[in-house]
């Protein structure tokens, strides 16, 4: 890795990295979703470069932000659900080469406080960890509401209300507007920005806990969609029929148990589909405030010109499209996510409709850092399309998941998809799914059993060769990580 310059010339840029979680694509007004309301991201879209195609490399918060924060796929990591343990990410090549490393809110290490490369963390994870099979742990925000002299409101507390199981999850945040996990979390970035005296370069994590469940937007976020229109989930019998059997167990899972306080119901009313999507955009849009008030404090701070601000989430949520709850599936409300790239230098106003992998954002804060990508990386550097240069993106986006608490039906599920076919397959079954996204944007009509030699067939034929061969050729591309990691 090249070494950085003295701090008193070292002209490299900030880096803000912003992750929330389970934040869908179609959740940034500037980008065609007029349901939503995002003015401080809509800025960030006008102003900086947008990567409309992105793809998580799995559908679950640690699988996709180890992926991220190492550059190698699950498979090639070995982490491959939650709860998995990984030890080394690339904020330690930014830390050695003089950077102030600092991380914000959520990232989902295991364990929780796994250093990383940070020189400081603050800790906060899920809203509701609620649950016996959840790793105990009292993280930051935790302490703080404690200190307060309030009750966390998990699913425990959400319990007692009478209507619970019709909620969908959704609730409003009746505590203190400074005590609601996101206003907490850009709260203590903006205190560390306010109050950091060295004059280093600096890598700052954001990381939301929001939109991820409960939906518990603060009141006045809330009003402004009390009569808002809002798209009803993509769901019909068919779709839920001809799912594969993994996935119908997914669905009992949900219905079974209630994740994050969500009772799912895969065919839930309309109205209370509509208060579910109501209170999941008035959470994306108290985070876009939140976002506006972080840049704010890059501006008195006097770095903003010199700060590159990016914005992914670490993957989406179906919001009872196709009859799910959550992630844990191959749609792309659950496997595509917004990413944008804002800063000195970054072309603006540019949408690239490339395929993109999210884990792609890796290399590209390197490049941006002004240090080598190492060659065992599986991601790939953004920096080219960042710079104005023509760029086509990948050929094809992969993710995957293994079997965990809440994926039962399936040893490992895997998906590939290029630019008009997506395929879906199960280590342990015959069945999958196939899309054809021209014909059907939306993921309604599986053309998995289509005959052997028709368009269909030969595109489902292909891409089981594609990920074959992205498997064997993962083994042999990623084998000095391990030689350097050992």
């Amino acid at each position: 890795m090249q070494q950085a310059a003295s701090a008193e010339t070292d002209r490299r840029p900030n880096i803000v990295f912003v992750i929330t979680d389970q934040q869908r694509f179609d959740t940034i007004n500037a980008l065609g979703f007029d349901h939503v309301d995002t003015p401080n991201l809509d800025r960030l879209v006008r102003e900086g470069t947008t990567f409309t195609r992105t793809y998580v490399s799995a559908p679950s918060c640690s699988p996709s932000r180890a992926s991220l924060f190492t550059g190698l796929y699950p498979h090639s990591l070995g982490v491959l659900r939650n709860e998995e343990l990984w030890r080394h990410s690339w904020v330690e090549a930014l830390a050695r080469s003089g950077y102030h490393c600092v991380n914000v809110g959520k990232m989902h290490t295991h364990p929780w406080e796994t250093p990383l490369g940070f020189h400081e963390r603050t800790v906060v994870e899920n809203k509701d960890r609620d649950h016996p099979n959840v790793p105990f742990f009292h993280d930051q925000w935790d302490k703080a509401l404690w200190s307060h002299g309030y009750t966390k409101p998990t699913r425990t507390e959400h319990r007692k209300r009478a209507d619970y199981r019709d909620r969908l999850g959704a609730f409003e945040w009746e505590l203190p507007e400074e005590l609601h996990s996101n206003n907490f979390v850009a709260g203590h970035a903006r205190w560390w920005l306010e109050t950091y005296p060295g004059d280093e370069p600096f890598f700052l994590q954001i990381g939301f806990p929001g939109p991820h469940p409960p939906y518990d937007p603060v009141s006045r976020h809330l009003e402004a969609y009390q009569d808002r229109d809002v798209p009803l989930p993509v769901r019909s019998e068919e779709d839920l029929a001809r799912q594969p059997a993994a996935l119908h167990e997914l669905r009992q899972h949900h219905e079974e148990n209630d994740h994050d306080s969500v009772v799912h119901q895969p065919m839930s009313s309309e109205e209370a589909a509509r208060r579910q999507r109501r209170h999941y955009y008035a959470e994306v849009s108290q985070i876009d405030e939140q976002m506006g008030l972080v840049i704010d404090a890059l501006e008195r701070r006097g770095v903003l010109d010199n700060t590159v601000i990016i914005f992914t989430s670490d993957h989406g949520d179906c919001l009872g499209d196709h009859g799910h709850s959550q992630k844990w599936t191959m749609y792309d409300p659950s496997v595509r996510v917004p990413a944008i790239v804002w800063g000195p230098g970054i072309a603006a106003d540019r949408q690239l409709d490339g395929l993109t992998a999210m884990m792609d954002l890796g290399p590209t804060v390197l490049e941006l850092a002004g240090l080598d990508v190492p060659g065992w990386m599986e991601a790939e550097s953004l920096v080219p399309a960042l710079r104005g240069a023509q760029w086509a993106g990948r050929d094809h986006v992969f993710s995957e998941h293994a079997r965990d608490m809440i994926l039962t039906g399936t040893e490992l599920m895997t998906m590939v998809r290029d630019d008009r076919w997506k395929y879906v397959e199960f280590v342990d079954s015959d069945d999958g799914q196939l899309f054809d996204l021209h014909a059907d944007p939306f993921e309604e009509h599986t053309l998995w059993d289509a005959p052997a030699g028709s368009e269909a067939g030969q595109a489902r034929e292909r891409l089981r060769d594609v990920v074959a061969r992205w498997r064997a050729r993962s083994a042999l591309h990623t084998a000095d990580f391990g030689k350097e990691h050992r």
